[in-house]
């Protein structure tokens, strides 16, 4: 799988190593502790999606400048700081397979170093003067936040509809992807429509990426998240939403009885899974992701070819065809 993130990094890869040095730099700090926590956050980085689409759509529209390391730092600090505070918030103490900050120095450090995050992103973009940058950026935070909050709103009463769950991944994944597209357009071009169609295009992909991942709730698949978690956590995603909106009654008050009071029961968690997958849950949603994935192209499609738009489409495609 490293081979293939090595391919997709090619058209991109003097940029990514820089924005590697450029964003150490950003990170370090004084203070020890701070020092000692951002490193080990930083050794424990994932696949650099967001840098990657950053640069990609960067080059896409122009060519990468100072601005769009600037951009990029933005996204990263902004994005740690709130997979931080998330897992101070979801009580985590595992990400990617690692213990999370708050398991390591517990929940007022992490709170902290997430803060620190958030600062630093803020004083970067003011500092270098790149108000627009900081605006995408602060808006797609916003959007995370009012997503979470919606989400767990909507857990306790179980009455979500399609329209909400849309309304819930637009805002708290699509948000930062459409993010990180529309902060690199905005780095190398002024053109307000060109602009607007990376946002757009990263909005689509970020949808379908997020229903991917609901999918892997309900697959075969090894990918160190156990299956049945969403069900456990009584999250409402896509395949759910769709079964009970088409299935009987009688097999409704199942559903939400099993998920209400017997979420901790391994064996009706499986049954619940089972049922959705007969019931054509499955096969709804992916054809969903498809359509996201299909509408993001559409306007790919109005972009001129590029080495980077090539890079660009295969990066989207990874994204939604992955196993992990």
């Amino acid at each position: 799988m490293s081979n293939k993130v090595d391919h997709l990094k090619a058209p991109i890869e003097k940029e990514l190593e820089l924005f590697e040095q450029k964003f150490r730099d950003v990170m370090r700090s004084h203070v020890s502790l701070l020092d000692k926590v951002n490193y080990y956050i930083y050794q424990r980085k994932g696949k650099q999606v967001r840098p990657m689409f950053i640069f990609l759509a960067a080059k896409m529209c122009g060519e990468v400048s100072e601005s769009t390391y600037i951009g990029a730092s933005l996204v990263e600090l902004l994005h740690t700081a709130t997979l931080v505070h998330d897992d101070v918030v979801d009580d985590s103490y595992e990400r990617r397979g690692f213990f999370s900050v708050n398991a390591l120095w517990k929940n007022k450090i992490a709170v902290l170093v997430g803060d620190y995050f958030l600062s630093k992103g803020l004083l970067l973009a003011l500092e270098t003067k790149n108000y627009n940058l900081l605006h995408i950026t602060s808006t797609a935070v916003k959007r995370m936040s009012e997503g979470e909050l919606l989400q767990m709103e909507k857990a306790r009463k179980l009455d979500i509809d399609e329209e909400v769950y849309f309304e819930i991944i637009k805002n708290k994944t699509a948000s930062l992807i459409a993010a990180a597209c529309e902060v690199g357009a905005a780095s190398t071009t002024t053109d307000a429509e060109l602009i607007e169609k990376l946002r757009s295009i990263g909005e689509n992909i970020g949808i379908a990426f997020q229903i991917k991942d609901d999918l892997f709730d309900y697959g075969e698949e090894d990918i160190g998240k156990p299956r049945g978690i969403d069900i456990k956590e009584r999250k409402m995603t896509l395949p759910l939403i769709y079964t009970l909106n088409t299935c009987s009654k009688e097999k409704k008050k199942w559903l939400i009885n099993s998920i209400k009071n017997h979420n901790e029961d391994k064996e009706r968690v499986n049954e619940v899974i089972q049922f959705i997958n007969t019931n054509g849950g499955i096969e709804y949603t992916q054809m969903k992701m498809y359509e996201y994935k299909q509408k993001a192209f559409d306007i790919i499609n109005t972009i001129p070819d590029s080495v980077a738009k090539t890079g660009f489409v295969d990066l989207v495609n990874y994204i939604t065809e992955r196993n992990f």
